[in-house]
């Protein structure tokens, strides 16, 4: 089985608006640009503020439990359902963790099996 890397990259707003005019000037001309699972934030002090230890702990159960419903991930985890929607929500928009709907619930899934962490120097 293929290992599936979610990259997380620390780098500064300028270095990352460069990566995307480079990738959009090369749509624009017509070449293809790789399709990558990654996040960036522009310092270590984002990241830690994003990736808390309860956070990781969330990604680590809905990779392992499984749960169909938010409901059974706030049980699995012993957390407040209103705390573990905001985590669920706040992962969802930075790009770590995907729910889908499954009968009237809300089913979060991470579509990766570990995460690679580069910082530029």
């Amino acid at each position: 089985m293929k290992v599936k890397k979610m990259n997380i990259g620390i780098r500064d707003f300028r270095t990352a608006l460069n990566d995307f005019v480079v990738a959009g000037e090369a749509l624009a001309q017509g070449d293809s640009v790789p399709e990558e699972e990654r996040v960036s934030f522009v310092s270590i002090e984002a990241f830690r503020k994003a990736l808390t230890p309860r956070r990781l702990e969330l990604l680590h159960v809905v990779k392992t439990a499984r749960p169909d419903s938010l409901n059974k991930l706030a049980g699995l985890l012993r957390r407040n359902i209103k705390n573990v929607a905001n985590d669920v929500k706040f992962l969802v928009q930075v790009g770590l963790l995907e729910t889908r709907r499954e009968d009237n619930r809300l089913a979060p899934q991470v579509v990766y099996d570990e995460i690679d962490l580069r910082i530029a120097v």
